[in-house]
């Protein structure tokens, strides 16, 4: 071979790893080959939590809006245990959290609420003059001398209460001891505003009723 073709030969082979890179060139700036970057989502806000008023005492300060016997009157800030006001008062709508715009709602609305708590009291007076005249029956199971198995305490008398039309919180019924003997009791009411009333407690045994009905539905 002549020296002029070996150059020649040298020459092409040279070229052949430029035109590899051409194409890998290409390839890479293609549109098919190029990646397109996705927008970033937008981080979700963080909610911040309600920050809630700590009393002198460590304890959760409220705004009542509504009297609450033992404790305050309506728009009076309280301190009271932070299970005592999240599981009582705020959900009974008997206190809020103690914030600029409450305290200004409830300045504004005082005579209303004053108007409410008249309403209230007439309306809680007129309950106790028909809890006085009420007698309601609970059955219980007891032994032959009529001792009770278990006790009849301000839940059972709360319930039955209830059954009849007569909203009576557990907590308003006073009692300095269980019911634990057949028999009829005066039992004492606490309504709030410093009205009391008694309700009288028949307490019956539930195997005579039982009974009783058995013998009724033979007849």
């Amino acid at each position: 071979m002549s020296k002029p073709e070996k150059e020649s030969t040298k020459k092409a082979k040279t070229k052949k790893p430029a035109a590899a890179s051409s194409e890998a060139t290409a390839a890479a700036t293609s549109p098919e080959s190029a990646t397109t970057a996705l927008p970033e989502k937008p981080a979700p806000p963080v909610k911040k939590r309600q920050q809630i008023p700590r009393g002198p005492n460590r304890g959760m300060q409220l705004l009542l809006v509504d009297d609450v016997p033992h404790l305050g009157r309506a728009g009076d800030v309280v301190e009271v245990r932070p299970g005592y006001g999240r599981n009582y008062l705020i959900p009974r709508g008997l206190a809020t959290f103690v914030t600029s715009d409450n305290l200004r709602r409830l300045e504004r609305h005082k005579q209303r609420i004053e108007e409410l708590r008249q309403a209230r009291i007439a309306d809680l007076k007129n309950l106790a003059a028909r809890l006085r005249d009420l007698t309601i029956t609970i059955e219980a199971t007891a032994n032959e001398e009529g001792k009770l198995y278990g006790s009849v305490g301000p839940e059972e008398i709360s319930r039955a209460l209830k059954s009849q039309g007569y909203q009576v919180e557990p907590e308003q019924v006073r009692m300095e001891a269980p019911i634990k003997q057949l028999a009829l009791y005066a039992v004492k009411l606490h309504l709030g505003y410093d009205i009391e009333t008694e309700v009288k407690v028949l307490v019956i045994s539930a195997e005579h009723v039982s009974l009783a009905s058995a013998a009724t539905a033979s007849n």
